[in-house]
């Protein structure tokens, strides 16, 4: 089926921008290019001319009504970006006119401009390029949350990652090796190779393989440290067979899933703490303090080569609709960019 699509003059009107914006819910279809009112900065906060941003899980399920965003005069997408600083507020000090800048938001980058608290802001690492660095934030920011921050992952240890061509996925195997730590995913056949590429020292075909006793041979009676979670009841009753004496397991999405059985027998006498995590509701003060923990442990990473972005394709907005209905087919190892406006 073609998918519909809304265009406008390729420029922006006086004080107003081109943004996609949620009028119902539904499928791709209900997915609208619309003028909306610019926006202008507050005193800590920047506008940044959004080059690109990149799909997430969240965004099909805020299209289908299942995960309302921010309140906002127009209900628009988007959870990430990468573009080039507009304009500044009046208590701005870190940031200038023209900063090639990245980051992470509730919502609204599926548009032409955001105004987004300068503590919330990433600079582009010089060896990466608009629009890649839109396939930076959420997915390293999550993967480095789950991992170090929450999971205590170090040195040396195991991580279990499922979904390990997924965008967080890649990051998160990345992430792990660049610290020293040894990794095993989950992924499907046709996607196995791409993570061996990226360091995976395991890789495990979740649908043909029996993930616990290649895990356990792996890593033997130690088990895993630190387990990555998107896929939910599926996979919790695995993750407590291989997980190590007092091992963490983050849950951070649902796709398989948001209710299941749980051995609490095993948790205990394992010690096993199973924490549930979210980027999106996060108080302001803690998603800049992540930011900026990443800025500084991690983005020296992406010149350094340790680290690279993972794009899978790239639409142009124009086609949202068609992005969207791919990221659903399941068919992408790392991230689905979306462009949008000058830089990209």
């Amino acid at each position: 089926m073609e998918l519909p699509t809304t265009v406008l003059a390729p420029s922006r009107s006086i004080d107003h921008m081109r943004a996609v914006v949620l009028k119902s819910y539904g499928g791709p279809e209900v997915l609208t290019i619309r003028e909306v009112p610019d926006p202008t900065p507050g005193p800590t906060e920047v506008v940044v001319d959004i080059a690109a941003t990149a799909l997430n899980r969240a965004d099909l399920l805020q299209r289908r009504g299942l995960y309302p965003g921010p309140s906002m005069d127009h209900e628009i997408p988007g959870m990430e970006y990468a573009g080039s600083v507009r304009e500044v507020g009046k208590r701005v000090h870190q940031l200038a006119v023209g900063d090639r800048v990245m980051g992470i938001v509730g919502g609204g980058a599926y548009a032409e401009a955001i105004a987004v608290d300068e503590r919330q802001v990433m600079a582009v690492p010089d060896a990466v390029g608009l629009p890649a660095a839109a396939a930076i934030p959420e997915a390293f920011l999550t993967a480095f949350d789950a991992l170090v921050v929450q999971g205590g992952l170090t040195s040396g240890r195991w991580a279990f990652i499922h979904a390990g061509a997924s965008g967080v996925g890649t990051a998160g195997i990345q992430i792990a090796k660049a610290i020293g730590a040894r990794v095993i995913v989950t992924a499907s056949e046709t996607k196995l190779e791409a993570c061996s590429a990226l360091g995976a020292d395991l890789v495990i075909d979740y649908r043909n393989d029996d993930v616990v006793a290649r895990t356990k041979q792996a890593t033997g009676p130690v088990g895993v440290h630190t387990v990555l979670d998107v896929v939910g009841a599926d996979t919790l009753a695995a993750n407590l067979k291989i997980a190590a004496i007092g091992a963490r397991i983050i849950q951070v999405g649902t796709m398989g899933g948001g209710s299941g059985d749980i051995n609490l027998g095993a948790l205990m006498m394992k010690r096993v703490a199973l924490i549930g995590t979210v980027l999106r509701s996060r108080p302001a003060e803690e998603k800049a303090t992540l930011t900026q923990r990443v800025a500084t442990e991690l983005l020296p990473m992406f010149d350094s080569g340790l680290l690279k972005p993972v794009i899978d394709t790239t639409f142009a907005v124009e086609d949202i609709a068609a992005a969207h209905e791919h990221m659903e087919a399941n068919a992408n190892v790392g991230k689905v960019l979306i462009t949008i406006g000058p830089g990209a």
